[in-house]
Parts: C-alpha cells; sequence; structure tokens
C-alpha cells in the first residue's frame, strides 16, 4: 500500500502527524513540510492568510513532499496538489494522552519549537482553545473527524486516502513502506 509522491498528513493535535510525517518523508525520499512551523512566526505570532499562503505554495514546489498540518486556510491549496491524504483518527483517548505526554515534555525541556517558540505552562491550564492545546485538541476531535470523514467520501478517484485508527493501523503502514532510499 504505497502513498503517492505528493501527500498530505492531517488530524487532531496530538495524534502524531509529525511523527509520522517525518518517518514518511524520511522512507520516502520525500521533502518534509510542517504547517506549524510555516504559521507560528515569533511570540506565537500567526503569520496573516495572504503570507501564508505564499508560504505553503513555495513548500510545495517540486513533485515530492509530505505536508502535515489541519490549517483550512491552505487546505485548498494542498489538495489540489495532494496524491494522497493520510487522516490519523486516533480515538480521542489516545490523542489526549500522547498530547498530554507531549505537551508535559516540551514544558519541562523547555524544548524549542518553531521561530523560537516555546509551550507556556499558563497555557497548560487556559480555558481557551486557541491557548489551550489540550483544550484544542479536546474541542477539535469531533470536528476533525467530521471534516476528513467528508473531505474523504466527495474526493476524486485519483486522490487516494488512508485512514488510520490506530497506533497499529499506523505501525503497519509504516512497516508496509519500502527501506529509505540509499543517501548519494
Amino acid at each position: 500500500m504505497l502513498p503517492g509522491r505528493r501527500i498530505s498528513v492531517v488530524g487532531c493535535s496530538g495524534a502524531g502527524k509529525t511523527t509520522l510525517s517525518r518517518q514518511l518523508a524520511r522512507r520516502l525520499g520525500c521533502r518534509h513540510v510542517e504547517l506549524d512551523a510555516l504559521y507560528h512566526q515569533p511570540d506565537w505570532q500567526p503569520l496573516s492568510t495572504t503570507p501564508f499562503k505564499a508560504a505553503v505554495a513555495d513548500a510545495l514546489q517540486g513533485d515530492s513532499w509530505v505536508v502535515e498540518g489541519n490549517y483550512s486556510a491552505v487546505r485548498p491549496q494542498i489538495l489540489a496538489q495532494a496524491d494522497t491524504v493520510i487522516w490519523l483518527d486516533l480515538p480521542r483517548v489516545t490523542v489526549m494522552h500522547q498530547l498530554l505526554r507531549r505537551t508535559l515534555k516540551r514544558l519541562v525541556t523547555r524544548q524549542v519549537l518553531w521561530n523560537g517558540n516555546r509551550e507556556r505552562w499558563y497555557n497548560l491550564f487556559s480555558a481557551r482553545p486557541e491557548r489551550s492545546i489540550l483544550l484544542w485538541a479536546w474541542t477539535r476531535h469531533a470536528l476533525y473527524r467530521q471534516r476528513y470523514a467528508e473531505e474523504m467520501r466527495n474526493a476524486p478517484a485519483e486522490r487516494r486516502y488512508v485512514r488510520l485508527d490506530s497506533r497499529q493501523a499506523i505501525e503497519a503502514f509504516l512497516a508496509s513502506l519500502p527501506d529509505a532510499p540509499p543517501v548519494r
């Protein structure tokens, strides 16, 4: 079950998009594009829509890439070029467990994310989904499930969809891929 060469990886925050995308890009010899890295500017300032679309257009140059993220502002742009969509549709409890563990690790280690940003302790306890990644994932899980199920139902025949709904399904999918191409 080999994916194409222009792959979009989507799913709820904490589902494992970045981990899977990096592994896919390495195994297939493709470029990895993380939409969060383009969108989140220093001090967590969002990139406005027009420059964001331009940055995504630049990132999607070429014939092989793995792009990951759920930004609706650039979704049509990505779908216009993607030949494969991989949807990580893990159960909410699994996503929340993975996300809590990842967020706590980032907080404790002060891991630098995109453009010098770091997770903030006070965001962990925020009641606003725009600030708290945990609350964002909790409130968006059902929305993403509905959005990507509909996208999959209405997809053109030439775009392949792969829905992975468990850690075991993700591992089996990765195991089905060829080894990474040799470095020259």
